[in-house]
This record gives C-alpha cells, structure tokens and sequence, in this order.
C-alpha cells in the first residue's frame, strides 16, 4: 500500500504479515576513534565503561546499561571464562535511536558507541574506529539478522527475487568482525 515492493529490516523476528527472507547474520561491536581513546584511555574491563562517555541506543524507559559477556576461548587469566556475562551502567554525552547517527558521534571523537556490525564495518576496516574490549561481546543490544521483507502476494515480482538472491549471496557470511 505504501509502494514498496521490499523492506530489509534488522530484527529478532519479521512480522507474521510479511513474507521474509534471511539474508545474514550481525552482531554488535563497541567501537570508538583513535582521537577520543588517546584522550580518554582505553578500556581494559567492562567495569571501566563506566567512567568512559558511551554514546548508545535509548530503550524505553530503562536506565542505560550494556550487558557483555566473555568471548569464547577466554580464559581465568585473561578475565573471565566463556559463561561470564556482566552488565555496566553506561552514560554519554548522546543517545540516539539511529545507529548511523551514533556511529557519526563516535567518529567525531564523542565516545565509545554500541553499534550494529553493519553500521561500524565501513569505519573498522578504514582504521577510523577501532573495536573496544574485542575480547568482550556485547549480548542483547540489536538483533542477530538481516531480513528481506516483503508483504505476502502470490506473485513476486522476478525483480524482487532476484534482488534478494542477490544480497543473500553478497551478505552469506555477514559483516564480519
């Protein structure tokens, strides 16, 4: 009804109404310049989040706090085993609900953002942000897919198709790390 013959949306599930297609997996990453951690250090734990600006995605109502848990392969030694999650309550001189907005922020040396993979890949790669606490997943930030949506009809349009055969093949592997 609104023109479109196609939506991609990061969601935990598509809607029941729509027709989706999986398209990749993300995950979410903490990510910050160079300029703003020389400023203000680099964190070593999660405990230390706290006392850093963290720029993030307001939820509701909720006082803002980032939940993290070990990455495999973590051991005792290096903090934690694999299980270990912690959450830390955050603050930041920014919240916004558009993870490009925040990406922006954090390249502009404002702090460390909780952001999409997706939405940091471009800046990672180029060296313009580098991931904070890599040993560190961030759990229950942003969904864990990329969907192709679409409402449901008998007829999909063969372009339709063939651009969501398109991105499955480009996306298969996701965004990386």
């Amino acid at each position: 009804t609104e023109g479109f013959d196609l939506a991609i949306r990061h969601t935990a599930a598509p809607p029941d109404t729509h027709v989706a297609w999986t398209l990749c997996p993300t995950r979410s990453v903490l990510a910050a310049s160079r300029a703003y951690l020389r400023r203000a250090g680099t964190p070593a734990q999660p405990a230390d989040l706290s006392r850093h600006h963290c720029l993030h995605y307001p939820r509701a109502q909720e006082a803002p706090a980032w939940t993290l848990a070990a990455r495999q392969g973590r051991g005792r030694g290096q903090g934690g085993t694999a299980a270990e999650r912690v959450t830390v309550p955050v603050a930041g001189p920014l919240a916004a609900n558009n993870s490009e907005a925040l990406r922006d922020a954090a390249l502009a040396g404002l702090g460390i953002a909780l952001l999409p993979d997706f939405s940091a890949q471009a800046a990672l790669q180029s060296g313009k942000l580098v991931e904070v606490l890599p040993g560190w997943e961030p759990v229950d930030a942003f969904a864990g897919q990329l969907y192709a949506i679409r409402p449901y009809a008998a007829h999909v349009p063969l372009a339709v198709s063939a651009l969501v055969e398109f991105l499955r093949r480009s996306l298969t592997a996701g965004f990386g790390g």
